[in-house]
């Protein structure tokens, strides 16, 4: 992998990036969020993923994006990467029982972002807030936020103190805080 440099705001050039991406940086401008900006190849592996990590300076967070078994309530959970995931944790704190993942097409439709892109950024294509979102609360003690700007080939350092008082408060989201310890 070639060298990573974590750089200020979007890119100078935009030519050849997906629109979804630069409508994420547009959204992040206009609120006059400051982020830094990483571009990488796909992160498909762990390994990948410390390495920009460590460029970030902040720890990129598991986004899961689930649904309940009819399909009719869709959740987007943020957790430490690196802490397990237990759906029967989950579903006991939200009151939703046999919690799965959620189909590729329903996280096209409602986040307007594809497998392996799942960010909380993509919640400002969910004008309908459909979209519940779930914070694990390790991820509020951090004072930085690491996701994609809605493609995985780059990845973004946003202050937790923006994302959860100034971008999700202008998508007109509000979050669960839930604990998750990743025991059976």
């Amino acid at each position: 992998m070639e060298r990573l440099i974590l750089e200020q705001g979007r890119p100078a050039d935009c030519a050849g990036r997906e629109v979804r991406e630069i409508r994420t940086y547009d959204f992040l401008d206009a609120l006059g969020i400051s982020y830094g900006r990483i571009d990488h190849e796909k992160a498909e592996t762990m390994e990948v993923c410390r390495e920009i990590d460590a460029t970030l300076g902040a720890l990129i967070c598991k986004n899961l994006f689930l649904c309940n078994r009819q399909q009719t309530a869709f959740y987007l959970l943020m957790m430490p990467g690196d802490k397990p995931f237990r759906t029967k944790e989950l579903s006991a704190q939200i009151g939703s029982s046999r919690l799965s993942f959620a189909t590729p097409e329903h996280m096209l439709e409602l986040l307007d972002i594809q497998p392996g892109s799942v960010s909380v950024m993509g919640l400002m294509n969910d004008g309908e807030r459909r979209v519940r979102l779930l914070v694990d609360e390790d991820v509020l003690r951090g004072e930085w936020v690491g996701c994609h700007p809605c493609v995985n080939t780059s990845s973004l350092r946003v202050r937790t103190k923006d994302v959860f008082e100034c971008f999700l408060p202008a998508t007109g989201h509000d979050f669960c805080t839930v604990r998750l310890t990743g025991e059976a």
